[in-house]
């Protein structure tokens, strides 16, 4: 296996636009820990880990060992024990549409998860929300709470000669079209033919309350939102909507978002599911030249569709990272780096998306040990 200088290497490699391998790294969060048993022998749930800082930080010091001392040794970080934990408030992919109001339930064995609350005749209710006072929002006003009590936990805490920190709970954004269809469910599809005036008034509330939203909790915390050059967010839910009902009706409030940094960028994006279709209208449109993709993709399609300029990051699907053997995680390994994807040395190989709880440790080797024998750029 490459040694942590070596991995190093490999990346300063790619940054310098002098690719000697593609880069491996992975999507990873607690989540990994909360349904491992092995991981959590004491049993914490989602329902703790969210409500409770001790929990918080239980899991996070034990996400931050296993990534550190297992999952790196199959990625190009760092095989180390942790000597410092950043604790951070986590929401998970429920952030924004708990500042909207949503409820928030807890299923066994699954990721928290939200409701909607714009179905049917209760569409118009988010438009009695005070967009203009966020820190009044009992969604942030709980998440302050719950980085205070962090905050305060640490001067107590002792673990292994670690030393710790909390960061602020500052929210990104999860995207326009994917917000809505939490907050209004399926009819949003709907609205876009039959009430296209109530859609375009609920994404401009949306796209209005986070840039509000963002910018105090940001001064609240001593610091800038929007700041730099690059942009970028997610909006998954357009592998909903067709190329043309993307630029039409989604794609101006995209333009919107990325010109609070810059209107020329370049921008990175993350897009799950079947959305490639509009990868070459973004990177035109948008001067996105970074995608964090998931599954389905071409690979082959999707670099000559967008050129050897673009970076891409993806690769096995985490069904098979999962459920398959180490010789199918291989063999699909090896096809998505012979696909044509390596073309102008902007991929960077990582799981297709986010990797799962209980994915056997082989199978991790299994890909990394295919981009280390096919994956160099110096052999080709």
């Amino acid at each position: 296996m490459p040694t942590n200088e070596e991995k190093q290497a490999v990346w300063q490699a790619y940054y310098n636009r002098k690719p000697t391998r593609v880069p491996v790294t992975y999507g990873i969060n607690p989540r990994v820990v909360l349904f491992n048993k092995s991981l959590n022998p004491f049993g914490i749930t989602f329902e703790d880990y969210f409500n409770s800082a001790s929990a918080l930080i239980e899991i996070q010091i034990r996400f931050a060992e296993y990534v550190g001392e297992c999952i790196n040794q199959y990625r190009d970080s760092p095989v180390e024990r942790p000597k410092h934990v950043n604790f951070y408030i986590d929401n998970q992919n429920s952030y924004d549409s708990l500042y909207f109001g949503t409820p928030l339930e807890f299923r066994d064995g699954q990721v928290a998860d939200t409701l909607p609350i714009l179905a049917g005749s209760d569409k118009y209710r988010l438009f009695d929300m005070d967009i203009e006072h966020p820190l009044d929002n009992p969604f942030i006003k709980r998440c302050i709470k719950r980085y205070e009590d962090v905050k305060q936990a640490i001067p107590r805490l002792s673990y292994k000669d670690m030393t710790f920190s909390v960061s602020p709970p500052l929210l990104g954004f999860d995207g326009h079209l994917t917000i809505a269809t939490c907050l209004r469910g399926s009819e949003l599809y709907s609205d876009i033919y039959e009430d296209p005036e109530y859609f375009h008034r609920l994404l401009s509330f949306i796209h209005n309350a986070v840039i509000i939203r963002n910018r105090a909790l940001a001064e609240f915390f001593g610091q800038k939102a929007f700041v730099g050059q690059r942009g970028g967010f997610a909006d998954d839910s357009i592998q909903l909507i067709s190329l043309n009902t993307y630029k039409e009706m989604v794609m101006p409030y995209h333009k919107k978002w990325y010109s609070l940094w810059s209107e020329q960028g370049p921008h990175s994006m993350h897009l799950c599911g079947d959305a490639t279709r509009h990868f070459p209208t973004i990177v035109k449109e948008l001067h996105v030249d970074s995608f964090d993709t998931g599954f389905p993709v071409n690979f082959t399609w999707l670099r000559k569709a967008v050129g050897n300029d673009v970076e891409i990051l993806g690769g096995p699907e985490v069904s098979i990272l999962l459920n398959g053997t180490p010789e199918q995680v291989y063999n699909r390994t090896k096809e998505i780096l012979q696909s044509g994807i390596m073309e102008g040395g902007r991929f960077i190989l990582r799981d297709a998306n986010n990797l799962p709880p209980n994915v056997p440790e082989e199978n991790l080797s299994a890909m990394y040990n295919c981009c280390l024998e096919h994956g160099n750029y110096l052999y080709q």
